[in-house]
């Protein structure tokens, strides 16, 4: 059981997992800063300021506390951007990946003869003899 748990934890999978996840929360912190110290407040700061708001927490109408929510919106739409561009740029090196396999690919079956080929080649050489 201890050899199948050893397998299992060190499969390629598992350990992309663990990276990804250490990462995706090291990245969160970063958005979350972001969002709470330099977006929120540029956006937030002037609707705090109208309404005589002095913390982000007391920003709210007829008792809903929506200044932390709109804050959490923020960080959300902010998480999804940058999560698009990261996949779309993977996806576009994967493409460019396949495009050059592609290419070797069609190099080598253009450079390489045939089995026909090679046998009239042979022929022909045998003829000129």
């Amino acid at each position: 059981m201890l050899k199948e748990f050893k397998e299992f934890i060190l499969r390629g999978n598992v350990i992309d997992l663990a990276v990804a996840v250490v990462i995706g929360a090291a990245f969160n912190a970063i958005v979350t800063s972001m969002v709470a110290d330099i977006i929120t407040p540029l956006i937030l700061n002037p609707i705090m300021e109208a309404m005589n708001a002095e913390n982000l927490n007391d920003v709210k109408w007829n008792g809903v506390l929506y200044g932390k929510f709109i804050a959490s919106v923020i960080n959300f739409i902010v998480v999804g951007f940058v999560l698009f561009m990261v996949v779309r740029t993977m996806n576009k090196m994967q493409n460019l990946k396949k495009k050059k396999e592609e290419v070797v690919e069609e190099e080598a079956t253009v450079a390489a003869p045939t089995r026909e080929e090679e046998l009239l080649a042979e022929i022909r050489d045998l003829l000129k003899k």
